[in-house]
């Protein structure tokens, strides 16, 4: 498929995704038929009471987790019909991740642990992207420290930048900043805004925080495995109003 194509195609695409757990009695609806489309290069947030199904939603759009019925797709690959060998593939070539633990290697440089999921790949590792992206995050001269030489927000940021040097589909962040201090967690969104404006990047967040999904360009909110509603432009007051209103329909 030509690069046009695939430049017109949704990042993710979600149809009918519904996921289970349990039997009889004990089952948990965990999504009951969401569906959604992500345009590339765009930032989306998503929010919900606790048990909403958030966790659940990013697991199954990433491919960490396979729905109990319905499609999910990442660009040109409909994950339900591949095996757990392609997906690893899939998630090491075409995704990002970025959790809220950073999840750095303690022995590896930052240059190494940014590089890491080419080195996986089997992949050369291009200086010149490479620079790119140690540059947009703002660490060039820290690409020989370790991680434990670095504060909560640096390791994010080397976090980032593994999650982009692979020029993924798209980047699926968990509470990427519900480690960080208030100051820190701002310079954090304000790179992930970027990496959509500036990179063009597809970014998929999944928060608690009102004030980090504002940096999105739309909300998606959850209630019950269920979606509640949309918010496009939101600012923190419109975002804790609507999820004041989410709790009263009592989700939990």
């Amino acid at each position: 498929m030509n690069s046009q194509v695939m430049t017109m195609m949704p990042a993710l695409r979600m149809s009918g995704v519904t996921k289970t757990y349990g039997t009889g009695a004990g089952t948990v609806h965990a999504l009951r038929d969401v569906s959604i489309e992500l345009r590339r290069g765009t930032f989306t947030a998503v929010m919900g009471p606790s048990g909403s199904g958030k966790s659940t939603f990013l697991h199954c759009a990433a491919g960490l987790d396979r729905p109990t019925s319905g499609q999910v797709w990442l660009a040109d690959a409909e994950l339900s019909g591949m095996s757990e060998t392609q997906l690893t593939v899939l998630r090491r070539e075409r995704i990002g991740f970025i959790f809220q633990a950073y999840n750095l290697l303690s022995t590896l440089t930052v240059e190494q642990n940014i590089t890491l999921p080419l080195r996986l790949a089997g992949k050369r590792v291009d200086k010149a992207a490479l620079a790119e992206v140690i540059r947009a995050v703002g660490l060039d001269d820290r690409v020989k420290r370790l991680p434990s030489e670095l504060s909560g927000g640096q390791q994010q940021r080397v976090a980032i930048a593994r999650a982009l040097v692979t020029r993924p589909d798209a980047v699926f962040a968990d509470e990427p900043t519900g480690a960080l201090d208030t100051r820190t967690a701002r310079q954090v969104l304000e790179l992930l805004r970027h990496v959509v404006t500036g990179m063009g990047q597809t970014v998929l967040m999944v928060t608690h925080d009102p004030v980090a999904a504002s940096y999105a360009d739309s909300v998606v909110f959850l209630a019950d495995g269920q979606f509640a509603g949309e918010m496009r432009r939101p600012t923190p007051e419109l975002i804790a109003e609507r999820m004041t209103h989410l709790g009263d329909r009592g989700a939990a």
